[in-house]
């Protein structure tokens, strides 16, 4: 953002960052909202240490209070993002997904979420973690603030009347809690849908980890190289396993994730989109994640990444549960107002509930 440090959360790039000749290009449409008196931006947030992390913790820049649950984690990395909308903070704010990092904290906080399709929204001016993952998308309170925030990206974006959908229903290894509040939030809306089989994920999600992991260590090597003193535990260590992987294991990697791409697109063919859980379990909470070397909260999200799909996080009750559970749909390339306008259904069905 033109006359502001980018500084990622992290005290080794803070400490040299200056203020920004220009603004990202995909600020155009905020600026030109704002020019219009159509919008007010709020302020920048914080996030977990290079974007690199799913708790949002930061013992550096401080780490966001979750409003619906402060004993819990904010989730990251997009953290400050989903927690500055769940405090009614800012109506619309943007987060970055490699891995899950708008999903995760969306889910997390009890808001919305959408990662867009790879290669959608423009990439220059944003610190890169990992270029063939990397990701913008808006968050929100609710679907109709998604919208509005993928029109502030992307001019002219809109969406339409939901119509018909198949819904392809994946089960994988979750708790039972949040498993039922998903199939609840999709028996109420009425849609179709039907039982499908995802084989491979496990095996796409640690090839898409393999791969986040090595680029994270090219875009942010120098970081080690100069400043390891300034870089937060959790990431350093991070880091420096992710230098050690091998060119052999990358191969591997990317051949898996060949394999992954192909079996969605034919599970594609038969449905109009996925749904599964955004999280395996509740979000973990402070203490539970104080002990940890690497916490990670648990997500069904970089496969996704991976293949360079959009999907929708969105908040569904779980009156077992101390936080909302979060429904993730998946759809093909270029399909988010088809996610959009599905999250709509959903949204009125368990809101009528």
């Amino acid at each position: 953002m033109v006359g502001l440090p980018t500084t990622v959360a992290s005290r080794a790039v803070a400490e040299d960052a200056k203020p920004a000749d220009a603004d990202a290009p995909l600020l155009a449409g905020i600026r030109a909202a704002e020019a219009r008196g159509e919008v007010r931006i709020v302020g920048k947030t914080t996030l977990h240490e290079l974007a690199f992390g799913t708790t949002g913790i930061n013992r550096w820049a401080g780490t966001p209070v979750n409003p619906i649950a402060p004993d819990r984690v904010p989730g990251g990395s997009s953290s400050g993002s989903a927690v500055a909308v769940a405090a009614g903070e800012a109506d619309i704010a943007l987060g970055s997904d490699t891995g899950g990092s708008v999903r995760i904290p969306a889910a997390c906080c009890g808001i919305a979420g959408l990662k867009t399709t790879w290669g959608r929204v423009p990439l220059a001016g944003v610190w890169p973690l990992a270029p063939s993952l990397d990701t913008v998308g808006p968050m929100a309170a609710n679907v109709a603030g998604l919208a509005r925030g993928m029109a502030l990206l992307e001019p002219g974006f809109s969406i339409g009347i939901p119509g018909p959908v198949r819904i392809g229903r994946v089960h994988l290894p979750a708790d039972p809690r949040v498993d039922r509040a998903v199939d609840r939030a999709l028996l109420a809306s009425e849609m179709e849908v039907v039982e499908v089989a995802l084989p491979h994920w496990e095996e796409a999600q640690a090839a898409a980890y393999t791969l986040l992991e090595h680029e994270a260590w090219r875009s942010d090597r120098h970081l080690v190289e100069t400043r390891p003193d300034a870089i937060g535990a959790d990431v350093l260590r991070r880091l420096q396993a992710a230098s050690r992987i091998t060119d052999a294991q990358l191969a591997a990697a990317r051949t898996e994730l060949d394999r992954w791409r192909a079996t969605l697109d034919e599970v594609l063919d038969d449905v109009d989109l996925l749904a599964l859980p955004t999280l395996w379990e509740t979000p973990p909470t402070l203490d539970e994640v104080s002990s940890v070397p690497n916490p990670r909260v648990r997500g069904f999200s970089v496969p996704v990444n991976a293949a360079g799909l959009p999907a929708l996080a969105l908040p569904v009750p779980a009156d077992e549960l101390p936080v909302p559970a979060s429904l993730q749909l998946i759809g093909p390339a270029g399909a988010e107002a088809t996610l959009l306008e599905t999250g709509l259904v959903v949204e009125a069905a368990v809101a009528a509930r």
